[in-house]
């Protein structure tokens, strides 16, 4: 079985940055986000063994692995998988769409 690498794209990387820098700023320590760190690095070790495994959305070859109030949708390319957005659930679905179905 081949290892796929695991690419964060530039607006990923920004969301999961602004999500963990809100929530050390609300909470004024790291505890909660240090979780997140986990909670997240288990699943994106899930998805590089079995990028499958997670639910497709109705874009074609997107997919996302729901981690309660946040969501990472990523996509499969060759020996890659492309993460496209680290998403707080609780935002507006049409902003995420909007930025899921940029070319």
């Amino acid at each position: 079985m081949v290892k796929r690498k695991i690419i964060w794209t530039k607006t990923a990387f920004k969301q999961r940055r602004n999500i963990f820098t809100y929530w050390i700023e609300r909470n004024g320590n790291m505890k909660y986000v240090e979780d997140l760190i986990d909670i997240t690095s288990s699943h994106v070790n899930l998805i590089q063994k079995n990028p499958l495994l997670c639910k497709q959305t109705e874009i074609q070859n997107v997919y996302e692995s729901a981690m309660g109030h946040f969501s990472i949708f990523y996509t499969i390319k060759d020996r890659d998988i492309i993460i496209l957005a680290f998403w707080d659930n609780r935002q507006d679905p049409k902003k995420l769409l909007k930025q899921l179905t940029k070319k």
